[in-house]
């Protein structure tokens, strides 16, 4: 059996790696190794994920689970598997104190790197370079398949996790058992970004220019009677959503797969802060009562499959036709074809103005490519940014453990004198960046452990982030989304930080969109 400290260390060392090719070498070796019943649950650890997901397992509950680290430990990854599953199907009454005590047990067998790794397995932590895209080509080195069929039968199949048994004990044969099927999630198609729409339509020309909504990506599935709802990283969530299930039903065609949104939209047709359509989707006791309070509506903007007609490898074109034809307008994504930047810009401007993201921007002539971040699609997107104070900083993983990485971010609060936490990043820092960065923090620093470095409030980041939500882990009440560093700004000391104040402004706009036309 697998110990999870080989597991660890196979990790550490992926993770030190600066060559792809020696990444890919290390995983490769490693995977070769596990037995039948391993290589799911390897493959998916490595990739950064579980096989149960989150499970509902946050800050909170891995605090209260806090336990001492053992000197040595047996654990298995099947014993992790084992501990994680309880911890999940653990519900009801009392089942937060047993689920805190099933996850304190299994961090009390781990040791201090193995409880480390777990963690951040479990916060989506987890950077040390092995993530999907990697393991794909880490499961066709092992298997001496091309890497690009392996890829396919991912992305039909919910990820590499779902396909690398089959890759390792059946090869090319195992891998064409994957198919396309009804109620088997694809992985979503993905977007790259553009500076502007200027840069967006000179890399297309003719394109489809649609909204971009701030919803929960869904890719529903129909089939006679019969429909159900996946989000973007496969999960089944049709009970929570009986309004999208309905309006699909009621559907002539027979048999669907569909990509689009579901948002939760105000009278005005304004969008509901994405956390609040995200509320739809969490666990929930009264589904009708939330329908009523806060209903779901469903936008769709592409059509992978009509009538037994697979449409993935059509061009973007054919796919949009036989859209409009299955679905009536009203649930349809708004599209403009263009190729021209004005009108192009006026669609955006008015995307922005009701409230959206921003802009979708897709080549008519391109197939759809599941589970691919893909320049076919280009998404161009509102971007704020703030002045904030560094309070600390959390060690690197992987390539990174030599330095302080994830930023702890504050704005200023001039009623109190202090500064208030609105996030976390590690993103757009370089190498050098990290090195200065470290070295800066250390000279600042006030208390440290293990994990975290807490500075004096000297030094001022701009951070470029896409919205705000509204979030009780931190103290204003409020949370960066998508932040990422731009760079230090030497020119400015903590008093010319941005203010909470300026922070909530921009929530309010975001969250009270102009007026339509």
């Amino acid at each position: 059996m697998t110990t999870l400290a080989a597991l660890v260390a196979v990790s550490e060392r992926v993770g030190r790696h600066a060559s792809r090719r020696s990444k890919i070498a290390e995983l490769a070796a490693f995977l070769r190794a596990l037995g039948p019943e391993e290589i799911a649950l390897g493959v998916a650890y490595l990739a950064g994920e579980t096989r149960q997901g989150r499970g509902g397992i946050g800050y909170a509950l891995i605090r209260a689970a806090a336990a001492p680290p053992a000197a040595t430990s047996a654990l298995t990854l099947a014993h992790v598997d084992s501990a994680l599953q309880a911890v999940v199907e653990t519900t009801g009454r009392g089942s937060v104190a047993a689920r805190t005590q099933a996850l304190s047990a299994l961090f009390a067998r781990a040791t201090a790197e193995e409880q480390a790794f777990v963690v951040r397995l479990l916060l989506g932590e987890l950077r040390q370079g092995a993530l999907e895209g990697l393991m794909v080509e880490a499961v066709a080195a092992a298997a001496a398949l091309p890497a690009g069929e392996v890829r396919r039968a991912a992305s039909i199949a919910g990820g590499i996790a779902a396909v690398a048994r089959a890759a390792l004990l059946d090869g090319a044969a195992g891998l064409r058992g994957f198919r396309i099927t009804l109620f088997q999630p694809l992985a979503p198609m993905l977007a790259q970004p553009a500076d502007d729409m200027t840069a967006a339509l000179g890399a297309l020309r003719l394109a489809a220019v649609e909204w971009k909504l701030d919803g929960a990506r869904v890719q529903v599935h129909k089939q006679a009677g019969e429909v159900r709802i996946f989000t973007r990283t496969g999960n089944d969530v049709t009970p929570a959503a009986p309004e999208i299930v309905a309006a699909v039903h009621e559907l002539p065609a027979g048999d669907l797969i569909l990509d689009g949104e579901a948002i939760a939209l105000r009278e005005d047709g304004a969008p509901y802060p994405f956390q609040d359509t995200m509320r739809r989707f969490g666990r929930q006791l009264d589904v009708e009562a939330q329908r009523a309070a806060l209903p779901l509506s469903v936008f769709f903007f592409d059509c992978l499959r009509h009538d037994g007609v697979d449409l993935v490898g059509e061009p973007a074109s054919t796919r949009f036709a036989r859209l409009a034809d299955a679905l009536p307008a009203h649930r349809l994504t708004p599209r403009l074809v263009t190729g021209d930047p004005v009108a192009a810009q006026a669609f955006y401007d008015d995307a922005i103005a009701r409230g959206h993201e921003g802009v979708m921007v897709k080549a008519l002539d391109a197939p759809y490519e599941p589970g691919t971040r893909s320049a076919a699609w280009l998404k161009v997107k509102r971007t704020h940014t703030l002045d904030l104070v560094v309070l600390a900083a959390e060690w690197g993983h992987g390539r990174r453990h030599r330095w302080l990485s994830n930023l702890h971010l504050g704005a200023r609060d001039p009623a109190s004198g202090g500064f208030v936490m609105l996030g976390k990043t590690f993103k757009g820092l370089t190498d050098a960046l990290l090195e200065w960065q470290t070295q800066a923090l250390l000279e600042r620093a006030v208390t440290q452990d293990d994990w975290v470095v807490h500075v004096r409030p000297e030094l001022v980041v701009e951070i470029a982030f896409n919205d705000l939500q509204a979030s009780p882990r931190y103290p204003g009440g409020l949370a960066l989304r998508f932040a990422r560093v731009k760079g230090y700004r030497p020119d400015k000391q903590a008093a010319d930080a941005d203010t909470i104040e300026t922070v909530r402004a921009i929530y309010a706009a975001q969250s009270a969109p102009a007026e339509r036309g």
